[in-house]
């Protein structure tokens, strides 16, 4: 059985949430009736002041969240301070962030280009250049036994994705405890929110993880370099940009992290291994996670 999500996260996953999954009627391999909870999914159109950015497919909770995280995350806002404003229209699908100075991005979303990253993730080119102005925190440690303590926690909570699949979660912790857990579609949409979260209440980042259910791309890495958080960790695999990008930003990367397996393949000196790996028990195969056997 499932155990709850604990009391001292911030913010935890909504499965029992009725506007992000309902249940579907089917059949099953046998011909028997079943029912199937699905995952919601709605366009969000996020506006800067009077300028539309981008429509984002999302389950559609915490949108000044995710239309924050976007803009930080891009580069189109500096700082959450800049915003004097968010509203949000639920039965348009809209949201516009409003800020003191006057905003154009006209020219620069010309040049946006498309990522690997699913539900049409898009990350602006000149992004990838700035890696060398961004220095992430040298003394942040990672211990293998916050590591394991959190893939269980990841695992164990429920979510929607225990509940019906088709969606990734992103995880803020500091050491083993988590947190903030998101969900969404798209594992950018789930870190843009944590990156809204973050700003819109003034959270530090230099000795945080960021642990996400998907691959570890440039687009992942890009954006935790932006939130500043010295440590991304993923249960799925590494793609070789991402691994060029987390060296050259001394970003500590870990991947195929389940159970009590992962593999370092950037800022590893930040990991202390205080937990003999003999000791940590195998992942259950109750809470592994659909499709664990590929980097979804």
């Amino acid at each position: 059985m499932l155990k709850a999500a604990p009391s001292d996260f911030i913010v935890a996953p909504e499965p029992d949430n009725p506007k992000l999954a309902r249940a579907v009627p089917g059949l099953d391999q046998e011909g028997r009736s079943i029912e199937q909870f699905v995952v919601m999914e709605r366009p969000l159109t996020i506006f800067l002041n009077g300028q539309e950015i981008v429509t984002a497919m999302t389950i559609g909770d915490h949108p000044d969240w995710l239309a924050t995280g976007y803009l930080l995350n891009q580069g189109m806002l500096k700082a959450a301070r800049d915003i004097t404003s968010i509203d949000h229209d639920e039965e348009l699908g809209v949201v516009v962030v409003r800020t003191r100075t006057q905003t154009n991005f006209e020219e620069r979303l010309k040049k946006r280009i498309q990522t690997s990253g699913c539900a049409q993730g898009t990350m602006f080119g000149e992004l990838m250049e700035s890696f060398e102005d961004v220095k992430l925190a040298d003394d942040a440690v990672v211990r293998t036994s916050w590591l394991y303590a959190l893939m269980k926690t990841v695992n164990t909570t429920p979510s929607l994705y225990l509940k019906a699949g088709a969606i990734h979660g992103c995880v803020l912790a500091q050491g083993a405890q988590v947190l903030v857990y998101l969900e969404d579609v798209g594992r950018h949409n789930a870190a843009d929110k944590i990156a809204g979260w973050m700003a819109l209440n003034e959270v530090g980042a230099s000795d945080k993880i960021f642990y996400t259910t998907g691959r570890l791309t440039s687009e992942m890495v890009i954006k935790c370099v932006q939130m500043r958080i010295p440590i991304l960790v993923s249960r799925s695999g590494f793609t070789a940009s991402g691994v060029e990008l987390a060296r050259s930003a001394n970003l500590t990367l870990i991947g195929r992290a389940r159970g009590k397996r992962f593999i370092a393949l950037s800022g590893e000196e930040r990991i202390v291994f205080d937990a003999d790996p003999r000791s940590v028990e195998e992942e259950d195969a109750r809470h592994a996670r659909k499709g664990a056997s590929a980097d979804d």
